[in-house]
């Protein structure tokens, strides 16, 4: 970040260094000398020793041979690395980062600091990722068990003319381990800490000349990380599995057809968080430019001007101890991993995840057709106590309708490739047609201590010295000797009456609106329902024209047509809200007379009806749909000088599909609500666009490789989305090339507009990679890889592409880093298989780190919510037994027990600013795995 990560960059150039001779690897294009590193099933991509196969454009083709930033991963280094998700590449490859927050579901990718907060589904990933060629609907989808796999490729930067799915960003390709027609099968047990126990199974069989069969299955199960005080259990344990069968069917030479089925599921409690303490945002001050009444104040780093997030001088930390909030939460470490729910709340869900695709390849001559079909179903629901309080302020009752995401996608994609003109065209076009079915459901509904809470919180507002009982109606004290009026006689004092008022008068008026806000208790959502139908098709062709036998010109284009039609029903009983509303947004308009601030006034129809919770809705339902067209491209420059070198230049044009917020908070503003007036256009966002530019160097000599890559991408309409501490908050990200004088820095929402011919891109992601492998020796393996990307919004900043002020909660964000956007990071691996004697045994050493720079995780980066570098390094030493018959290993991931933070957020309700909460990375984990094959 450029605020928070400089103080780090020298000791990360110190470590860079240290890394070649240590840990994690990033492309281990790892040009594995495979010859010393054969797999149970060894990649049937790889040629030789020294070469490694991938089909980043579609062909077959050298790592190396490749114009695009690439790298690829071997199933074995997979497997060492300990690879069991989509969560764990971090460890191999320095450009991805893939986390994950409040559901297992809100999984989220993001390649050179680029990529879309998951917990929105009405948002597609900007990093796609594919399953043996099949599109997963969103990141999270592909946060299951993935079994043996043959490789991993990630692509970086925008993608879409070799088919699949578009992306913006990138795409992960994960290649499972397939059939081959040689008997053969394996076993493996763990077991760990945390109770861990994991059993892997499979067999390959072939069933003829032409068939060949395979079977594989996983199941895991282990305690889970976080001990659940109150209510005596543990949280993010682990209880999935997962079952694949292929069958390969090659009745001739020239035609391969693959058919595979899977089926997972989980059943786990998922996902708690804990409160942000001081040991995770510590009181320093990152400058001292503003003045305690500066509307930014609030947003600068705790120092002077604020109490510890924790501290009972923080106004809001009293309220929550006063409703029976436990103090030991609030006294710990961030780390502690003690949470303190709500006695009888639950994180109990359940993900099930099954599809079936076949892939076929004929080769006619110099011509080849490829067909992928693909058909997935996944579903997922997760219960939770959603403030994360021992307060009942926000909850999720278990069931198919605790914020449920359910998705049908039935995808086809067809390609020809071949040659023309004596091989000096290499070209290919194809079609693709995506059918996606999302149906969301949630029952998010306010607590029973909600009404106390909400306007205790207000009181504290006013001023932290005002008395409160929140077993009172409003919070308020009431009349006693000590205190002749109580609560509301100091109120009135503060709030006096204005001569010839209405009937609902000064302080009066706050008072009546804080007896009617505690009545909200256990309302809400009974029954909320997102549909959406996604259609989509394009066309695509990907050309390499060998202009001479060195220099190469590749062009693509592809044309993507989407259609998204949405509908909604809604069910609620919260019938304060609009009770509220229609008592006091006269005094809120100015049509009634009151000395109360509009302010509290607002505040009070907001607390009411947050996130636009209201019995209004109830049976309501609405409707819209929005079409896109879109042309994208890329074309690549490559000169290779020599065999063993190749240099590349190119531009691309990238595409992510616009869409709706499948949240009803979008709808209007709560406080002017109401069924007359919902707009659908308030639900919808722009589609994201990027253009890319990319120089490249590779080497690839026998035992020494490596590649560099420079880049630059612009984006417009970037899609955020953020919790801003009451609802998610959906916006598009643009720049304005005139300088908007701070109003896209202010608290107003109407300051900082842009003309329409100034917007301009928002965000800007510009950095080099640089990946390289070592194999001095037969036995020996070493990869390193640097990322730095300073990935940022532009200073001047606007909403839409009209050129609207940006949301004043996201004021924070022009200048700086985007979230979870280290600048540097750094991965290595070293890997030493010697023989022992003339007895076919060979040991095992492997070590990989991934050292990642300063970073912000909250998406409107707000203080408190930085992270510090850190160096995660995972092990792993046995011993092998002749032609790999059995093996034992004792492994350890997060060997140093490196304690970091995957996101951190707004807590619920508690005000931005004030307190927060954190989703934890995994603690040191450690076992031992026994494995047999034959």
């Amino acid at each position: 970040m450029q605020r928070f990560g400089l103080r780090h960059h020298c000791a990360l150039g110190a470590l860079a260094g240290a890394l070649a001779f240590v840990p994690a690897t990033a492309q281990a294009q790892a040009e594995v000398a495979a010859e010393q590193e054969t797999d149970v099933a060894e990649p049937a991509d790889v040629d030789d020793g020294n070469v490694i196969i991938v089909r980043a454009q579609g062909r077959d083709q050298a790592l190396a041979d490749v114009p695009v930033a690439v790298s690829a991963v071997s199933g074995e280094l997979l497997e060492k690395s300990g690879v069991a998700d989509i969560r764990d590449l971090n460890q191999v490859a320095p450009s991805l980062l893939v986390s994950s927050t409040g559901n297992e579901a809100n999984g989220s990718a993001r390649i050179r600091g680029i990529g879309t907060v998951g917990d929105n589904p009405g948002l597609e990933s900007s990093v796609a990722v594919f399953v043996d060629g099949v599109y997963r609907s969103r990141s999270g989808n592909a946060l299951s068990e993935l079994g043996p796999l043959d490789r991993v490729e990630i692509l970086r930067g925008p993608q879409g003319t070799l088919g699949g799915r578009n992306s913006s960003a990138g795409l992960i390709n994960i290649y499972t381990a397939p059939p081959e027609f040689e008997f053969s099968g394996y076993g493996a047990f763990t077991y760990g800490n945390f109770d861990a126990i994991k059993i892997e199974g499979g067999i390959n069989a072939p069933l003829g000349e032409t068939v060949a069969a395979r079977i594989d299955g996983v199941y895991f199960k282990r305690d889970g990380f976080y001990n659940d005080v109150v209510n005596d259990t543990d949280i993010n344990d682990r209880d999935r599995y997962l079952v694949r069968a292929q069958v390969l069917f090659e009745p001739t030479e020239d035609i391969s057809f693959r058919l595979v089925g899977d089926y997972s599921k989980k059943d786990e409690a998922c996902c708690a968080a804990t409160f942000v303490q001081a040991d995770f945002a510590p009181l320093a001050r990152i400058s001292d430019d503003l003045a305690p009444s500066d509307s930014n104040a609030p947003f600068d780093y705790p120092g002077s001007l604020t109490p510890a997030l924790t501290s009972t001088a923080n106004p809001i930390i009293p309220v929550l101890l006063s409703l029976g909030q436990n103090p030991a939460a609030l006294n710990g470490s961030t780390f502690d991993r003690d949470i303190y729910v709500t006695p009888g709340r639950s994180y109990a869900g359940e993900t099930e995840d099954y599809g079936i695709s076949g892939e076929l390849n004929w080769d006619f001559g110099n011509i080849t057709l490829t067909s992928i079909t693909g058909y997935r179903e996944y579903s997922n629901n997760q219960a939770s106590d959603t403030d994360y309080t021992q307060v009942d302020i926000l909850y999720r009752a278990p069931g198919d309708d605790a914020g449920a995401r359910e998705f049908k996608t039935f995808t086809q994609e067809f390609r020809l490739n071949g040659t023309a003109f004596n091989d000096r065209l290499d070209w290919l076009v194809g079609a693709y047609y995506a059918n996606e079915k999302l149906q969301t459901r949630d029952n998010l509904r306010f607590g029973t201590q909600y009404g106390a809470f909400a306007s205790c919180r207000l009181l504290a507002t006013i001023s932290p010295a005002l008395p409160r009982s929140p077993a009172s109606p409003g919070c308020l004290v009431p009349d006693n000797p000590l205190l002749p009026g109580g609560t509301a006689g100091l109120l009135a004092g503060i709030f006096p009456d204005p001569d010839g008022a209405g009937p609902i008068i000064g302080g009066q008026a706050l008072v009546d609106g804080l007896v009617a806000l505690s009545g909200v208790n256990d309302l809400g959502g009974t029954g909320d329902v997102y549909n959406q139908k996604s259609e989509n098709y394009a066309l695509f062709t990907h050309n390499i024209v060998h202009i001479t036998d060195t220099i190469d010109l590749t062009l693509g284009v592809r044309y993507t047509s989407e259609t998204k039609d949405f509908d909604a029903s809604f069910g609620n009983d919260n019938t304060v809200c609009p009770a509220v509303r229609q008592q006091f947004l006269p005094y809120l308009l100015g049509a009634q007379q009151t000395t109360v601030p509009a302010a509290l006034i607002g505040g009070v129809i907001a607390l009411s009806c947050q996130g636009n919770s209201t019995a209004e809705l109830d049976g309501i339902s609405i409707s819209d749909t929005r079409d896109e067209d879109e042309f994208t491209g890329t074309a690549i420059l490559s000169w290779k000088p020599d065999p063993d070198w190749l240099t590349y230049a190119s531009y691309s044009k990238g595409y992510k599909a616009g869409g709706f917020n499948l949240d009803r908070s979008a709808l209007a503003n709560p406080l002017f609500l109401d069924a007359s007036n919902l707009n659908t256009a308030n639900l919808q966002f722009d589609a994201e666009k990027v253009d890319a530019y990319e120089i490249g160097v590779k080497y690839a000599g026998r035992k020494f490789g490596f590649s560099v890559a420079a880049f630059r991408q612009e984006f417009k309409n970037f899609q955020l989305n953020t919790f801003n501490g009451s609802v998610f908050l959906v916006q598009n990200v643009n720049g304005c090339d005139t300088d908007l004088g701070g109003g896209d820095r202010d608290a107003s929402p109407t300051t900082g507009a842009c003309a329409v011919e100034d917007v301009a891109p928002g965000v800007i992601a510009q950095g080099f990679e640089f990946e390289t492998s070592l194999s001095p020796i037969r036995d020996l393996t070493m990869t390193m890889g640097i990322t730095y990307s300073d990935t940022s919004y532009e200073d001047n900043l606007v909403g839409t592409d009209d050129g609207s002020p940006l949301d004043p909660a996201l004021r924070l964000l022009p200048g700086d880093n985007l979230s979870n956007a280290p600048e540097i990071v750094g991965t290595a691996s070293l890997s030493w298989t010697p023989p022992i004697g003339s007895s076919g045994l060979s040991g095992l050493f492997f070590v990989n780190a991934r050292m990642t720079d300063d970073f912000n995780t909250g998406s409107d980066l707000l203080y408190g919510k930085e992270q510090d570098s850190y160096v995660v390094v995972n092990g792993r030493i046995g011993i092998t037994g002749p032609d790999r018959r059995w093996g034992l290993e004792f492994w350890a991931n997060n060997l140093f027990d490196e304690d970091y933070t995957q996101v951190a957020f707004n807590t619920p309700f508690v005000a931005p600013q004030q307190t927060y909460s954190a989703f934890l990375a995994e603690p040191r984990t450690y076992g031992v795995t026994v494995r047999a094959g034959f």
